[in-house]
């Protein structure tokens, strides 16, 4: 018979972010692998190393990597996560979520551009599942969740919403995108960011991940300086394309979203100066819920495709 387990044993979030650490290198990337602060994993890390009475990493200024007692707990702790993954998979199927319906709320840069491929890689592997999926903003997607009314969701903001806990799945670019006979087309120097914060844009409304994504960057790179109201305020990123094709102004979209019209030359990308316009695109659950079933399938697909 088997004794009660030592309070010694850490738990398997604690486990999940030594491992990744150990694979990335950095507690900084770690974080943003599993959508957490810096500082949240280095205090976890802390705990992690208290409670199992020894150092488990060793930190330079170029990274971290395992002690040789980290390195042993690392790999036992990779043979804990593949059980805990078939104990969730077990309990899944014998809830019956084999044969269900999943409910996904996407951001509208995911849902057009990424989870139609996850989704039918997710219809091959799970013919017995029936999936609906929503394209709203990243605002709604969240309170989907928070409500609810959806089992997984993707969202495209700088920021994991209040109440969610969230995996990096994917990463895109903003890219600033004129017409060809715009000036700026034909501009030799890049555009500075105060004067792009200047600019009255083609946005999308402001709930959305982009504009959200776009607004922390500016005020990252020029701070003090007052965000010029949008010519135009559309609900989708085709309707901000179409804007732009059309001349309504200078729009700033994912990459994904223009990446068609900028090999046919309908639209140019122009040069930014002084803003980091890269961002992650995330899955998301309610906090304290770790996705199963179906959902947590889906995300498995997401995470195969980075």
């Amino acid at each position: 018979m088997r004794g009660v387990l030592s309070p010694r044993v850490p738990d398997l979030d604690a486990l999940q972010l030594l491992v990744t650490v150990a694979a990335t290198g950095s507690v900084g990337a770690a974080a943003r692998e599993l959508s957490t602060s810096q500082q949240a994993a280095s205090a976890r890390l802390r705990r992690l190393e208290q409670l199992v009475g020894f150092p488990l990493l060793t930190r330079t200024p170029r990274g971290s990597r395992p002690t040789p007692e980290g390195s042993l707990l690392v790999e036992w702790a990779g043979h804990v996560l593949a059980a805990a993954e078939v104990l969730d998979s077990g309990i899944s199927s014998l809830r019956g979520d084999r044969a269900s319906h999943l409910r996904v709320a996407a951001s509208l840069t995911v849902a057009e551009h990424l989870l139609p491929h996850w989704l039918a890689a997710f219809a091959a592997e799970r013919p017995d599942t029936h999936l609906s999926l929503d394209a709203v903003n990243s605002e709604e997607v969240a309170r989907r969740l928070l409500a609810g009314a959806a089992d997984a969701g993707f969202v495209e903001g700088p920021r994991l919403p209040a109440g969610l806990a969230g995996r990096v799945v994917a990463r895109d670019r903003l890219v600033l995108v004129v017409p060809p006979a715009h000036p700026w087309a034909r501009r030799r120097r890049p555009v500075p960011a105060r004067e792009l914060a200047a600019t009255r844009l083609v946005q999308r409304e402001p709930l959305s991940g982009t504009r959200a994504s776009l607004e922390e960057a500016l005020s990252t790179a020029a701070p003090g300086t007052a965000l010029a109201a949008p010519v135009l305020e559309l609900s989708s990123t085709s309707a901000v394309r179409s804007a732009v094709l059309a001349g309504a102004g200078p729009a700033v979209l994912s990459d994904l979203a223009v990446a068609e019209e900028l090999r046919a030359g309908r639209l140019a990308a122009v040069a930014v100066e002084g803003l980091d316009l890269r961002r992650d695109l995330r899955a998301v659950w309610r906090r304290g819920q770790r996705p199963a079933g179906p959902a947590a399938d889906l995300l498995a697909i997401a995470a195969r495709s980075r």
